[in-house]
């Protein structure tokens, strides 16, 4: 993994300023909707600094990828579970209005709000449930009655119930080995050279984290981001091919 950025450091800085917080209050704390960088860095973070106190992730259903981060004593743990401030959204238009997660995360930012007040958005025919903040919960109930140009009837009284499917398609390869500049040379379809390029230029990201290194190796289950590329997971490695090359799947998000 690379050295943080100055922003992770700023980041790392605000777990440090929760974790005193609570500390002095005796109390829990939750964070704003983290992304999937920054869960990690917080959970990497909260193993090393927190000491006796526990933390936890909310995002509002189990496999979200926007969360908050709740940090506590061992004594509010029940209290934690029960507090998370996230709202679910449910809204409801005609079937024939296809809407995407971009146009409902535009509306909602065309309102002022902050990124990290919007956790996770699921689209389906005709309804859509978003997670939010309390605060920003309040301004789209009382501000939207259109996403785009379809007119939508929002709710906040219903549970999350979308159905929340992720979509992959499976890329077999052989590789001469399970470095990192020849899983991303397979994955985008490029040369090992051009991979090597993209590697250097900081355009890859193994388990959300920048990685320079093209000699870095690649783990089964590792999430492979390729900038222009998309994601991949490395799913499966293989046995070797008669010329000494590793069969693998590489599982790409759709």
């Amino acid at each position: 993994m690379d050295p943080l950025s100055s922003e992770d450091k700023l980041f790392v800085a605000r777990l440090s300023d929760m974790a005193q917080q609570v500390r002095r209050s005796g109390t829990y704390a939750f964070s704003s909707f983290l992304d999937e960088r920054q869960c990690a860095i917080a959970q990497n973070w909260c193993s090393r600094n927190a000491g006796d106190l526990l933390s936890s992730f909310h995002g509002g259903f189990p496999d979200a990828r926007r969360k908050m981060l709740a940090i506590y004593p061992d004594y509010c743990e029940d209290y934690v579970n029960e507090d998370v401030p996230i709202k679910c959204l449910t809204f409801s238009y005609r079937d024939e209005d296809k809407l995407t997660h971009r146009d409902f995360l535009g509306s909602f930012m065309a309102l002022r709000l902050k990124r990290e007040t919007i956790g996770d958005i699921v689209v389906s025919n005709g309804r859509a449930q978003a997670l939010v903040t309390e605060i920003a919960a309040r301004t789209i109930m009382s501000t939207v009655s259109k996403i785009g140009r379809v007119g939508v009837k929002v709710s906040d009284d219903l549970p999350f119930d979308m159905e929340v499917t992720q979509e992959y398609k499976d890329i077999p390869a052989s590789v001469a080995s399970l470095r990192l500049d020849c899983i991303v040379a397979a994955a985008a379809n490029i040369s090992r050279e051009k991979a090597a390029g993209l590697i250097r230029s900081d355009k890859v990201d193994i388990n959300h984290f920048t990685v320079s290194a093209v000699s870095k190796e690649v783990q089964q289950g590792d999430i492979i981001s390729v900038r222009g590329c998309g994601r991949f997971i490395l799913s499966d490695i293989g046995g070797l091919t008669r010329k000494d090359r590793v069969h693998i799947i590489l599982r790409k998000y759709i």
